[in-house]
């Protein structure tokens, strides 16, 4: 067998990898699971929608509907997840910053019960700044697409702006 046709095995990273990854916890914790991880160009992270949630006690009662801009905030961290994963064992990023939002578009409604799957694939990479594109599906119908933006940042950095800025 020819070493070129064999493709490197894809990552998985389950709820307690995923929580290593990102700073994010419960309610704004949008990924319960990332798979299909190849490297720091792709992968596909998962959301189990429940009625649970805390935002459909308000967005609407009669009709829960998932804001979109969580959806577009599941996409981000899903990005800002794989990033972080492809980083060397010794470095530890504590946060990850959501700096943009290009495209987005929304085509249908997310209620419970779906399961979302958020695709998405590295645009470019420039130091800590990153940019991924990204789908939301439900089934495989796209229910939200977006160009996201991150910066990986520490401790150091962020106290660093908030007293330039704060």
């Amino acid at each position: 067998m020819n070493d070129a046709s064999v493709k490197p095995q894809l990552g998985t990273a389950d709820i307690m990898r995923v929580l290593k990854l990102l700073p994010h916890r419960y309610p704004m914790l949008l990924v319960d699971r990332i798979y299909d991880m190849d490297g720091d160009e792709s992968c596909v992270g998962l959301k189990n929608v429940t009625i649970n949630e805390p935002f459909f006690q308000g967005h609407f009662p009669q009709f829960p509907v998932m804001p979109g801009v969580l959806i577009i905030e599941g996409l981000a961290q899903t990005a800002g997840a794989l990033c972080v994963s492809s980083l060397k064992e010794d470095y530890k990023a504590e946060l990850v910053y959501f700096m943009g939002i290009d495209r987005a578009k929304f085509r249908r409604p997310v209620v419970p019960g779906d399961q979302l799957h958020y695709h998405v694939r590295k645009v470019r990479n420039r130091g800590r700044v990153w940019k991924f594109f990204g789908e939301a599906k439900v089934d495989g119908q796209v229910a939200a697409e977006a160009e996201v933006s991150a910066m990986l940042a520490d401790t150091a950095d962020a106290r660093a702006f908030a007293s330039k800025h704060g």
